[in-house]
Formats: structure tokens, sequence, C-alpha cells
């Protein structure tokens, strides 16, 4: 995560800031690509902070890559994300897919951040966690969690029906300090700040 002042246009993907380029490009999965779809998304508008998430799956047998970046600008929260797909119908050959999401702040309903400790009881204000899981919902995906119900009588054999939970969760992004580094998770705190910040204030 990085914070920018003012605006700045370079010569590519005018709009984004250089250090957002960079960071996209260290991530080495199809920067351009990546790029290119941020650039139509954000559409001019100011990069206060991002942040960018490279991952690295096994599927089976496959190693896959994928990247998903978030960018804050004063109206909005564009999410990026990039992965790799084998053939398929569409295509005879392997090929790469860059979406974005364009939402309104307003419409952020809640930015939830779980943070773990080894040794808690030595933690310190401040101090980095060794995992973070961002979670932020706006209602375009809901996940239901469905089970049997029951009773209290345990040898009851009467169908109770289902009992379950509905949860909002758009997009959920996991980093370690293992894993990414504590930096990286750093600057995930603080683009997490921000975010908060700026849904709070709508």
């Amino acid at each position: 995560m990085r914070e920018r002042q003012g605006s700045a246009v370079g010569a590519v993907n005018v709009g984004l800031p250089a250090s957002l380029r960079s960071e996209v490009e260290h991530a080495g999965y199809y920067p351009a690509l990546v790029l290119d779809s941020l650039d139509v998304a954000v559409a001019g508008e100011e990069v206060q902070c991002y942040l960018v998430h490279p991952e690295t799956t096994f599927d089976r047998d496959e190693v896959r890559r994928h990247v998903t970046v978030l960018v804050l600008t004063p109206t909005r929260l564009v999410f990026s994300h990039a992965d790799d797909h084998e053939p398929d119908a569409y295509s005879p050959e392997p090929y790469a897919s860059a979406s974005t999401e364009a939402v309104p702040l307003r419409q952020v309903r809640s930015v939830v951040l779980s943070h773990a400790v080894v040794h808690p009881e030595q933690h310190r204000a401040g101090a980095t966690p060794r995992e973070l899981t961002l979670t932020i919902s706006w209602g375009a995906v809901l996940r239901i969690d469905l089970e049997p119900a029951g009773c209290a009588d345990p040898d009851c054999e009467a169908d109770h029906g289902y009992t379950g939970s509905v949860s909002a969760d758009d997009i959920t992004l996991r980093l370690s300090s293992d894993a990414e580094g504590a930096e990286a998770v750093g600057e995930a705190v603080r683009f997490s700040r921000a975010l908060s910040a700026a849904t709070a204030a709508r």
C-alpha cells in the first residue's frame, strides 16, 4: 500500500501513479494486462492508496498464479483480479483474464479485519500482526451455509429441516508475514485503515 498526494500522470496508463505501476510490474503477473484493466476502471480519478496482492495457489497438480489489486479513490473502491485458465470451450489455448469492479464507497457495507499474532501477551501496540485477513463486502456476493437442524432431545428422529446463516463475502485477502513478509502485511494494515476511514465518512 502506498499513499499518494496530488495527481501525477504517466506516459503509460494515464492516471495511475508510478509507484502502483512499479508494484504491479514487480508482482510479475501479466502487468500490462492488469494495468490496462485498472486504468480503464479508475477512469482518471486520483489514486489515494492501493494494495497489490500476488498469490500462488496449488490446484491439484497445477501451480496457478493470481494477482489482486485494490485501489481507493475519493469516491470508489476499485477491485481488479487477474488469473489464468486452461483451454476451454471459449479458447483452444491457455489464456489469462483480468476483471475489474468499481464500487461506490457509499455501497461498501463492511470492512472486516482479523489479526492473528503469536505470543499475544507480548504484543505491543502498533506491531505488525503475523497474519491479517481482510474481508470487504458490498452485497454483490452472499454466502449461504446450511446444516441439518436438530433439537435438545438426543432420541428425536423428527425432521427439523435446516438451519443456516447468510453472510456477505465479496472479497477476502489473507496475508501472512511468513509467506508475503511483514512489509506486505503492514501495507495491508495501512490500506485497511484508509478504507475503513473512507467508508466511515459516507
